[in-house]
């Protein structure tokens, strides 16, 4: 069971009375509705069937953001977009899954938000026009880049320390990040790989990549 669907006694009670919670969504709340200004009485009367974790369900969209605020994790997520990749959103769906403080766009502001499955309504998503400018933002607040693609130099990322508050800048499906993204990293790793393919999907190892930040951050210990 994922940590933040755990059962602790304050999540027991925000779940609704002898209601059956599922991924499917629920119905509306049964009996009496409760004095919470979280609750969204639309939701409370027609049912939720929202891709949310249990604990937010009923919630107002704007609770549930503000609930992740207080939680998000210190690492970032920025992805380059030049090509209009389809990874891109589900890239959003992983880093909203991990708790990444935020997803930075770079290039193109037009996004395929598809794979995000609406998850880009509960995480935080900004844009820089260039690499050059997400440079500039990550450098303002002292946050070093860690670059992620199989390239020459590249350190094993299993093997790597992560910084607890970084960059983790991703390319796209087949061309990998840009020449420029690579020489402006602070430090460039790759996921282990043994078998036949050169690379894998690149929501894929974002996804690997943001457990790992997770692995060795999110004292899950």
């Amino acid at each position: 069971m994922p940590a933040d669907e755990r059962i602790t006694p304050e999540r027991v009670a925000d779940a609704p009375p002898s209601h059956e919670l599922s991924t499917a969504g629920v119905g509306p709340w049964p009996g009496p509705w409760p004095d919470d200004q979280r609750y969204d009485p639309e939701l409370l009367a027609n049912g939720d069937t929202r891709n949310v974790i249990d604990r937010f369900r009923y919630w107002r969209m704007e609770a549930i953001v503000d609930a992740l605020d207080a939680e998000r994790h210190p690492f970032h997520v920025a992805i380059e977009n030049w090509q209009h990749d389809m990874n891109i959103g589900s890239i959003v769906r992983s880093a909203n899954a991990f708790g990444a403080e935020a997803v930075h766009i770079v290039g193109r502001r037009r996004w395929n938000k598809r794979g995000a499955m609406v998850t880009d309504r509960y995480q935080h998503v900004d844009h820089h026009e260039d690499v050059a400018a997400l440079i500039r933002w990550a450098a303002d607040r002292g946050l070093p880049i860690i670059a992620v693609d199989n390239v020459p130099g590249s350190v094993i990322i299993e093997t790597f320390a992560m910084p607890r508050r970084c960059v983790l800048l991703f390319g796209q499906e087949g061309p990998g990040l840009s020449p420029e993204a690579i020489d402006a990293a602070d430090a460039v790793v790759e996921i282990s790989q043994f078998g036949s393919t050169r690379s894998i999907n690149a929501s894929a190892a974002a996804a690997v990549a943001m457990h790992v930040w997770v692995t060795q951050h999110a004292g899950l210990g």
